[in-house]
């Protein structure tokens, strides 16, 4: 079967963000769960927080380098799969990119040496800072990334003339109309990653032998984050769903799997969308309710996918990954208030849940990250076929590699991505395992 560069492309370019998705969360969450453990530490004296801080910190040092290992190729790729597209935006992308990069060397590389290998060379108070300015750093990059990404589904503040877009007012481009809640899932995604890293870490642990009390206390931390950001998800899903539906209606049309325009819907809940025939089989529908897909101002009709000629994302891959997203999110948030509800009057000591329980947290321990991948796949489907949303078309910027190289490309990429997950999995649970510093048991031969 013959795959056109285009698609081999797209492949390709989600492959790599979904490796960079999975990590960056995390890592940006456990930035802020270790300046929490050393405040703990400080304010209470008690030595757990500071045990709690010393191994995660070496987890956040595998997830940093993973993220910035997998950050590099995705800018390879900007490049070079769509080599046209800096032409377009470069105008609006080019201070955006510069602006993420120079946050990094900043604040993270001037103080990310202090933070993972100064703790017994500075003062305390000077760890902590080094430790908040790490986390502010990864949050001013990380903003800058989603301004752009916002910015591409909703390119306010910049006009496309003469085949490129220039800026005629920068707040405008920043402060783009999805830009808040795309922050805002973004940040309880990454919460939602590190909650369930450490829940399930510690599970893990508390299955295998009694716990500390660091990972206990850690695992409380964890706990609340995520019953927290599992509430927090709701408000700002269904505020995205209604900025996509304004900015974005095929998007909106695919993800209800509406084809024809008409009088208000019925949203359907499954089926099998069957882009063919322009209908969905099998479907499991609820009465009118589409009305976040949103009205046309002129006719006040919901907007099909009949109207877009054929320039809407396709409709399979982004409605089916709408619903595992939900359906992850509904049993991330079960299973954190679930956990919560029974430890909270225990001393939030994980040890009082069965062992059937306790393979199951653990089971979900990269929920939070497979959440973040979901989430990239949905803003990557939906875009489609447009780099920027409305104007410029995917085909337009496609660069001039053939499909034998792109396949090629794409086995290599692949390779090293499963490589580097086996990695970092083997070193998690080996530190899991034995600990920050393995200790001779006492009556056993050195």
């Amino acid at each position: 079967m013959d795959i056109s560069p285009l698609q081999l492309a797209r492949i390709q370019f989600t492959g790599s963000a979904s490796f960079l998705a999975f990590f960056l969360p995390m890592t940006l969450a456990l930035a802020w769960v270790l300046l929490f453990f050393k405040w703990r530490a400080r304010v209470t004296r008690d030595p757990g927080w500071t045990a709690a801080y010393r191994f995660w910190v070496r987890v956040y040092a595998l997830a940093f380098v993973l993220t910035l290992a997998g950050s590099v190729p995705l800018l390879f790729q900007l490049g070079s799969l769509w080599a046209g597209l800096m032409d377009k935006i470069g105008n609006v992308a080019g201070p955006l990119i510069g602006y993420a990069v120079l946050s990094v060397f900043i604040f993270k590389s001037c103080f990310l040496g202090v933070m993972l290998f100064g703790q017994r060379r500075v003062s305390p108070a000077v760890h902590t800072f080094s430790i908040f300015m790490v986390a502010i750093g990864q949050m001013a990059a990380v903003f800058w990334v989603v301004v752009l990404q916002s910015w591409l589904e909703t390119p306010t503040g910049a006009r496309f003339f003469d085949g490129r877009y220039q800026v005629f007012d920068w707040p405008a481009v920043v402060f783009n109309p999805a830009l808040g809640w795309q922050l805002g899932l973004f940040a309880l995604t990454s919460a939602l990653a590190a909650a369930f890293l450490i829940m399930g870490v510690t599970a893990w642990q508390a299955l295998r032998r009694p716990l500390d009390h660091a990972e206990k206390l850690a695992f409380k931390a964890a706990v609340v984050l995520g019953a927290l950001a599992v509430v927090l998800q709701v408000p700002v899903g269904v505020g995205s769903a209604r900025v996509t539906a304004l900015h974005q209606p095929a998007k909106a049309a695919a993800v209800a799997a509406y084809w024809e325009t008409g009088a208000q819907p019925s949203f359907t809940l499954w089926g099998i969308p069957d882009s063919r025939q322009k209908r969905t089989r099998h479907d499991v529908t609820v009465a009118h309710g589409s009305t976040l897909l949103g009205q046309d101002a002129i006719t006040g009709q919901f907007q099909g996918l009949d109207t877009y000629s054929g320039m809407h994302p396709p409709v399979g891959p982004i409605f089916f990954t709408v619903r595992v997203a939900v359906l992850l999110a509904i049993v991330m948030g079960l299973t954190a208030w679930v956990v919560f509800l029974r430890v909270r009057n225990r001393g939030f000591d994980p040890s009082v849940l069965s062992r059937a329980s306790l393979r199951g947290v653990s089971l979900l321990m990269f929920a939070g990250s497979l959440s973040g991948v979901l989430h990239t796949w949905i803003y990557l489907f939906g875009m489609q076929p447009y780099a920027v949303n409305g104007t410029v078309t995917q085909t337009e910027i496609l660069g001039p590699a053939a499909s034998g190289s792109l396949a090629l490309a794409l086995t290599s990429y692949t390779a090293l991505y499963v490589l580097l997950i086996v990695a970092f999995l083997a070193m998690l649970f080996h530190a899991a395992r034995y600990g920050v510093i393995p200790v001779r048991k006492v009556g056993r031969a050195a």
